[in-house]
């Protein structure tokens, strides 16, 4: 497997070090990229009729007996600050490849026993929209989100038949799950629909929902869980405070224990394709979960980082697919 874990640890630490010196130009509504159009297969990344080859060596053999659905919204990709672009267009090969072989494999993985997949390509927004959120940020991920929203809306109306939902993003999709979260399913008949929200990768509080809660024990259903991920005795250098009073899950128990040792993880994904389990323990503070240096070929390397946003969801990979196998079995149980 020729991905690089690499490229994740630099992302990670594009985004921990990153400030206001891209190269850029005024949100301009004439440089907003064609629109997708999800009818067609084209725009979609994934669909349980298009898994590539790299993602099925990871899903069910069983696909056609899956009794959920999994949507997963993919982290912001494109942190070139040599690119002036606020979008990107879903054409763009060389995110798209990103989005496939990186975002996909090494994060909606995780959730291929658990149901049928489907990633809307869209144009997501550029790092630089975090932090020029007053300056063109917001139209940019407006722009983004418009294009998640369409596709689910298409999703309910084709392919969904009532089927029960996995929600997933992270980083910067979990941006845009969040107001999915709120739009379709808050206080709404859909939320009957909802197994569980995964929604690392951002700051979330506990209060952002009204009918939506957090999950504190790993077979709840209905919910959702968030978490932000940092080495031990680490802090964000920018926005030191951003993080506090934000919701921080344990992806290891799923329940309220705030520490766990190397026996209780089952396993992170690495870019060879093999899962190390045991290889860190975490520490619960307030609103991070705080990571030992995982053990894995090339730790040396990942000794350096502090921020390991970028793997919020590899570093804990079977852990969460065993428990969104739980939740989904238990949602399924319930609603015989």
């Amino acid at each position: 497997m020729k991905i690089n874990f690499l490229y994740l640890c630099c992302l990670a630490l594009v985004i921990s070090s990153c400030k206001s010196t891209y190269k850029t130009q005024t949100f301009r509504v004439a440089d907003i990229p064609e629109a997708p159009d999800y009818t067609k297969e084209s725009s979609w990344a994934v669909l349980p009729s298009k898994y590539q080859e790299n993602l099925q060596t990871y899903a069910s053999n069983r696909q056609d007996t899956l009794e959920a659905d999994v949507f997963y919204v993919y982290p912001t990709l494109n942190t070139d600050k040599k690119d002036i672009r606020w979008n990107v267009p879903i054409d763009d090969v060389e995110q798209n490849d990103i989005v496939l072989n990186k975002a996909v494999l090494m994060q909606a993985s995780a959730f291929a026993t658990s149901g049928k997949v489907y990633v809307p390509f869209y144009r997501q927004a550029h790092l630089r929209s975090y932090r020029l959120f007053k300056e063109g940020g917001k139209e940019a991920q407006d722009v983004a989100y418009s294009d998640v929203k369409k596709a689910f809306e298409l999703y309910l109306k084709k392919y969904n038949a009532g089927r029960p939902i996995i929600m997933v993003g992270h980083s910067q999709g979990t941006t845009h799950t969040v107001r999915l979260l709120k739009d379709f399913f808050d206080n709404t008949s859909l939320q009957k629909q909802l197994i569980a929200a995964y929604i690392p990768g951002i700051r979330v509080k506990a209060n952002d929902f009204s009918s939506i809660k957090l999950m504190t024990s790993p077979s709840d259903i209905g919910g959702f869980v968030s978490w932000n991920t940092y080495k031990k005795n680490n802090y964000p250098k920018k926005d030191k405070d951003w993080y506090k009073g934000s919701v921080t899950s344990n992806p290891i128990t799923w329940n309220t224990e705030t520490s766990t040792s190397l026996e209780q993880h089952k396993g992170f994904l690495y870019t060879n394709g093999k899962i190390y389990d045991k290889a860190l323990s975490i520490e619960i503070t307030d609103g991070l979960v705080w990571s030992t240096n995982p053990k894995f070929p090339l730790r040396f390397f990942m000794s350096f980082l502090k921020n390991y946003h970028a793997g919020d969801i590899n570093l804990f990979w079977q852990d969460i697919r065993e428990n969104a196998e739980l939740r989904v079995n238990n949602w399924v149980r319930k609603h015989q």
